[in-house]
């Protein structure tokens, strides 16, 4: 029994280059974004969108492994959409947190330097008198 993945049966006959037009987008097999997917899934998985683009990027492989290329693009897109949001937020996150630490910072600084002669107020003994 052979539990080979992808089965032999099932691939799409293997074009080449010369078959293919460069022009024609209709005709050229839509991008997976797996390696894209594992990378987001591993280092930059945040709220779980690096899993949903990864799950997919493997459904955009399976339906073209299949043949099915519209289901393939959909997915792909999907895939793509999942991936970028992903990095996005994994990457634009951490850099807001940054500045709003800074401009708690900067914030607390000027508050702490104008309440310095509030703290620093003595009692005379001018006044008792």
């Amino acid at each position: 029994m052979d539990t080979s993945y992808p089965r032999e049966d099932y691939l799409p006959a293997p074009a080449h280059k010369r078959d293919a037009p460069s022009t024609a987008r209709g005709s050229l097999l839509p991008r997976d974004h797996l390696v894209w997917s594992i990378f987001n899934t591993i280092y930059m998985n945040f709220c779980c969108l690096g899993f949903v683009a990864l799950a997919f990027s493997v459904k955009a492989r399976d339906r073209k492994v299949a043949g099915d290329v519209e289901a393939a693009r959909r997915f792909s897109s999907k895939a793509r959409c999942y991936n970028t949001l992903a990095t996005a937020a994994s990457v634009l996150l951490p850099l807001l947190l940054v500045a709003l630490v800074i401009t708690g910072v900067v914030h607390l600084s000027k508050l702490a330097h104008e309440s310095v002669g509030f703290f620093t107020y003595q009692f005379s003994d001018d006044e008792d008198k």
